[in-house]
């Protein structure tokens, strides 16, 4: 593999690896965006540079970039503080001032005698392929030290991303964790402007945190995740320069950090769209078959006293619950493949024994909800989580023989299993709709 392409390939990684890990609590913070109007705010500081030197110097140009990009999160942190306009007005406000002065500076440069040789066009969109080996030097150093305060630092910065106001309680320095955690954003956007550019670099802070956060609910985790992604799409950006015949390595790799942020969007276990559905539709399945047992089982206590083995209609059956006729035939359809109910051939369908005793089951938890629900106030003090709200099985026995009195107190009760004249036969079952 070639040198340049070897320098790319590593300065990629370790820009989307540092870049993933800050951005993970600039997007917890609610400051996504502060790190886009840093990357712009650099613009001028880089020109700034070049107009009182004469000459690119990339270490030069980087701290007066970052001098630039704090002196940004400054305005925006003062205006916000000390006026009535919010933060994303503020930002807005400071990242258009910032680069529309640095667009002039470019331009001034650009004029001169030796600006068209400055390369300053370059941090607008980037070029990874002017990088040498002392630039990524530069930046392999530079996403080191990122990488080990944050480790070192771990604790402090998760108690100021969730609650600073017990941080502060705590004795930690809150404000100086704060310009701390800012200065490193600030110098994650300044190593990466020579590879992604100004206009980008944003997505390489959001992008790899967002993507990291379907798939997690830790943040120790999400960083460690945050991290792999950008190094990936990093990677994968650079690698697909190289053979794409001279495509800009920056927007490859922005585009493949958004290519995770797909596979994450569809795919993540928990936050994935598709799992979403699937469990929508599992859950809809689940819930049509309570349904039916509670709607049977119902039907059968009605006509108990004409017939204990009377068979129901689909048109009964719709006139309780609003199914659909196609998903109603497929619920009833895996219940009969169940043992649960049972089909005298003519379309109608009665309980089993089997079927019976979970409706039962299932239809007396549901009264004792709906008494407990109509009594709430009684029992706040019985110590029912609103988790084990979802199980009255889990509740304390106490509860749910009080429960019981009470439901049998309004003559609720269910009592098909209770009384064995009024239980199916196998002889009902086989017989089809003769018992109708």
């Amino acid at each position: 593999m070639d040198a340049t392409i070897q320098w790319v390939l590593t300065g990629s990684l370790l820009l989307g690896l540092a870049s993933g890990v800050l951005g993970s609590f600039a997007l917890l913070r609610k400051q996504s965006l502060i790190g886009d109007a840093m990357a712009h705010a650099t613009l001028p500081g880089i020109c700034l540079a070049f107009l009182v030197t004469g000459e690119k110097s990339l270490p030069l140009f980087l701290i007066s970039a970052a001098v630039s990009g704090l002196l940004a999160t400054y305005c925006i942190q003062a205006i916000t503080k000390h006026s009535r306009i919010k933060e994303d007005t503020s930002i807005g406000l400071v990242l258009s001032v910032f680069f529309g002065f640095g667009i002039v500076l470019l331009t001034k440069v650009s004029q001169s005698s030796s600006g068209n040789k400055s390369g300053l066009n370059d941090f607008i969109f980037g070029q990874a392929a002017s990088m040498v080996g002392e630039d990524v030097k530069l930046i392999m150093i530079a996403a080191i030290v990122l990488l080990t305060i944050t480790f070192l630092l771990f604790k402090e910065l998760k108690l100021l991303t969730f609650d600073p106001a017990f941080a502060q309680g705590l004795g930690l320095p809150s404000k100086t964790l704060n310009l701390l955690l800012m200065t490193m954003i600030t110098f994650a956007v300044v190593i990466g402007i020579q590879m992604v550019g100004v206009v980008l670099m944003a997505a390489m802070l959001i992008t790899p945190a967002i993507s990291a956060r379907y798939w997690t609910e830790r943040l120790d985790h999400m960083v460690v995740i945050s991290g792999m992604i950008g190094a990936i799409s990093g990677a994968a950006g650079s690698m697909a320069s190289t053979y794409a015949n001279g495509l800009p390595t920056g927007p490859l790799i922005v585009l493949a950090a958004t290519g995770m942020f797909i596979i994450s969007l569809l795919f993540a276990p928990k936050r994935g769209l598709l799992m979403k559905a699937w469990r929508h539709y599992q859950l809809r399945d689940v819930t049509a078959r309570e349904q039916l047992f509670v709607t049977l089982y119902n039907l059968s206590e009605d006509h108990y006293k004409d017939d204990s083995g009377k068979f129901f209609s689909i048109q009964e059956i719709s006139a309780r619950r609003s199914i659909s006729p196609k998903h109603l035939a497929a619920v009833l359809g895996k219940m009969k493949q169940e043992g649960m109910v049972h089909s005298s051939g003519n379309n109608e369908w009665k309980l089993t024994n089997k079927g019976l005793k979970e409706a039962h089951r299932i239809v007396y938890n549901h009264r004792l909800m709906e008494v407990f629900l109509m009594n709430e106030t009684k029992f706040s003090g019985h110590g029912i989580s609103y988790n084990q709200r979802a199980d009255i099985e889990d509740w304390p026995e106490s509860v749910k023989q009080e429960l019981k009195s009470l439901l049998e107190e309004q003559g609720r009760t269910p009592f098909l299993l209770s009384r064995p004249e009024l239980a199916w036969t196998k002889q009902t079952e086989t017989a089809g709709g003769t018992n109708r």
